[in-house]
């Protein structure tokens, strides 16, 4: 049951089935913007008379689809579909990016502390808290994408990138870490003192009545850890694949546009930055947080066990033998250019 009534639970079944389909239209979207209008917008690069921003209805503050970038197709849905706007025009009426006083690292430690709210909610035995602690981790994740907002704001930065090696990169990361550390710590809390239970065990006689048995606690520790050890990978994976694309596809070089273009519009690219937005970090803690607030996390650890690392180790692998050939056509110009000369 999701909501103690039936009807609560048809509601959120039709909101979550709405915001699925919202989603595969703006995939839909996506791949039509970047097939059909330039990608980049420097009038070195493009010829183009046409451009999104001419023919789109939706002011391109608020539409992630007008500034694609290596980081934005391999987001979420949920962070690049609707947080990320949501961010834009909260800034836009709040103006929170003037505000000097906010700095981004400031938003990042201050969304540690929602985080360590959450975890406190999400460690309790009510399931309302419980999902008072998802809608905080969720505030949570709408803080991240605000810190990186104001960060690319003031710095006159458009669309989503990844600054990797600055200050703020690493304090993020680190913040990020600390958070979803303290959601671990709250799930594990939660099973310490509502250990689920698995089958039924028949009492002796001639009782009718059926005994529940608690699951041993080292076997909540193996499940909770192997999905751990899937966020970990799934974050230092998706991190290196943004950093990798990022240096590859969007470098300041004419001479290199045509084919790192070529490389954006592919499907089969596409269809990779589809897939890590499946798999990556942010898809895979709201995933959780909706088997939580589902009250279902159990039966989701123990369906992940094994088949989220099949999944995970696939896309890693496609994408690695993606990005060597990608990288080998881009730089193969530079090589047989060389060679004429």
């Amino acid at each position: 049951m999701i909501g103690p009534s039936s009807q609560i639970s048809k509601i959120l079944v039709g909101l979550l089935c709405l915001m699925l389909i919202y989603y595969a239209y703006m995939d839909y979207n996506l791949y039509v913007r970047i097939n059909n209008y330039p990608i980049n917008n420097d009038l070195r690069f493009n010829n183009s008379a046409e451009e999104y921003k001419d023919v789109t209805w939706i002011k391109c503050d608020i539409n992630p689809l007008c500034e694609v970038t290596v980081k934005a197709v391999l987001l979420d849905h949920t962070n690049y579909y609707l947080l990320a706007p949501l961010v834009t025009i909260v800034d836009n009426l709040m103006h929170i990016s003037d505000i000097k006083l906010i700095t981004p690292n400031s938003i990042s430690f201050f969304h540690v502390f929602v985080a360590i709210l959450s975890a406190k909610c999400i460690s309790s035995g009510n399931l309302a808290y419980r999902r008072i602690g998802v809608i905080l981790f969720e505030l949570r994740t709408w803080l991240d994408d605000l810190d990186g907002h104001v960060a690319r704001v003031r710095k006159h930065i458009k669309g989503e990138h990844s600054e990797i090696g600055t200050q703020g990169f690493y304090i993020d990361g680190i913040c990020d870490a600390l958070g979803c550390t303290a959601l671990v710590i709250g799930i594990w809390i939660y099973f310490k003192n509502n250990p689920p239970r698995r089958g039924y065990m028949q009492l002796p006689a001639d009782s009718n009545d059926k005994l529940c048995r608690k699951v041993a606690m080292r076997k909540i520790v193996k499940k909770l850890g192997f999905f751990t050890i899937q966020l970990i990978i799934s974050s230092a994976a998706w991190n290196r694949y943004i950093a990798l694309y990022q240096d590859l596809l969007e470098r300041d070089n004419a001479n290199l546009y045509g084919r790192q273009n070529d490389i954006m519009t592919s499907s089969f690219f596409y269809t990779i930055c589809w897939m890590w937005r499946v798999v990556n970090i942010h898809n895979m803690l709201h995933c959780l947080l909706m088997a939580i607030f589902c009250d279902k996390l159990w039966e989701f650890l123990c369906y992940l066990q094994y088949l989220g690392y099949g999944i995970l180790f696939s896309v890693i692998c496609i994408t690695e033998l993606h990005f060597i050939d990608a990288k080998n056509y881009v730089f193969n110009w530079i090589t047989g250019a060389n060679d004429v000369k």
